[in-house]
């Protein structure tokens, strides 16, 4: 029998979660770059955003997900109605969601919509599958230019397919700098970090029934 390849073991993540808005119902928070969204079956693997919230919030749960190495803006129910409720929105794609990314190379277009279907890959990759995959579309505006060949792009997904916008860019050519699963060696080693960041998360509040527009500006 072939050994089990070691589990992946999360470096410690030593930069605070930001609470950027809380009430009696919910929290929207900054997650930082490499942190787990949720804590792993690893006992190394302890730490993660869930763990950190339930310390002061033992209520709290996660309505959605970021990757590892992805920060930015997460909504977080503090009770079970509220995540109901929460929870039906993002069923129904009613949560809008943006992100910022600086993309390897330049792109020849200043805006674009990519249409490609995603199906679970070798773990932990996905991969593009137009017989089995799942519909997946990214939408994409150039910001910035940058000096080095690079592009940084806001992206408005459309679904939410676990790594879509990594294995999009990388599609499309221009992977995200640092990303370590989906990017070229040259983009990866471009980063010290995977360049991705949520920066916008809109949703309507279980509470009062206004439009809610959080914002988490871009670090990079």
């Amino acid at each position: 029998m072939q050994p089990q390849a070691d589990p992946f073991i999360a470096p410690v993540c030593h930069d605070n979660i930001d609470i950027l808005y809380q009430d009696e119902g919910l929290l929207l928070i900054n997650k930082p770059s490499g942190l787990l969204s949720l804590s792993g079956k690893h006992p190394l693997n302890k730490d993660s955003v869930h763990y950190r919230l339930v310390q002061d919030f033992p209520t709290a749960t996660l309505l959605h997900r970021l990757d590892f190495g992805t920060s930015g803006i997460m909504l977080v129910a503090l009770n079970k109605p509220i995540n109901g409720i929460l929870t039906k929105q993002f069923q129904d794609r009613t949560v809008e969601k943006a992100y910022t990314a600086v993309l390897f190379g330049e792109l020849a277009n200043d805006e674009g919509v990519i249409d490609l279907p995603i199906a679970k890959g070798e773990f932990p990759l996905q991969k593009i599958c137009h017989s089995e995959g799942k519909p997946a579309i990214s939408h994409y505006r150039v910001l910035e230019r940058l000096d080095n060949h690079c592009t940084k792009v806001e992206f408005t997904p459309r679904s939410g397919r676990t790594h879509q916008l990594r294995i999009h860019s990388r599609e499309i050519g221009h992977p995200i700098l640092g990303c370590d699963l989906y990017a070229t060696d040259e983009a990866f080693s471009m980063a010290k970090r995977l360049m991705l960041h949520a920066t916008r998360l809109d949703f309507t509040h279980p509470l009062t029934g206004e439009r809610i527009n959080g914002v988490c500006p871009c670090p990079f």
